[in-house]
């Protein structure tokens, strides 16, 4: 069996020296067959229809996630409002001041 890692079901060989030609043509034979291009169209194919998933887990999973991105969300505009402020009043003053 052929060593390698496995990344979205596509399966990466391990880079071997070649040292004969019955090794050249099974790596050759190998793409021809599986080409990278076919592989990264099943790739993206895959992440499709896992993103298309509608099971209740993966609902739950993605509500989740956006729940914790919006509660640090608002934790950090809490407390770093005046910083923020300051900041972009700088940055508009800056701005209307090269435009002056």
């Amino acid at each position: 069996m052929k060593k390698g890692i496995t990344l979205f079901k596509i399966q990466f060989q391990e880079v071997l020296p070649v040292r004969n030609t019955t090794t050249a043509n099974s790596i050759t034979q190998e793409r021809r067959a599986n080409p990278v291009r076919k592989r990264i169209a099943n790739a993206i194919s895959n992440a499709g229809n896992v993103l298309a998933n509608k099971s209740g887990d993966q609902m739950t999973g993605w509500l989740i996630v956006v729940l914790i991105v919006v509660v640090v969300g608002a934790v950090f505009l809490t407390l770093y409002k005046d910083s923020i402020s300051t900041i972009w009043y700088s940055i508009v003053a800056k701005i209307t001041s090269l435009l002056n």
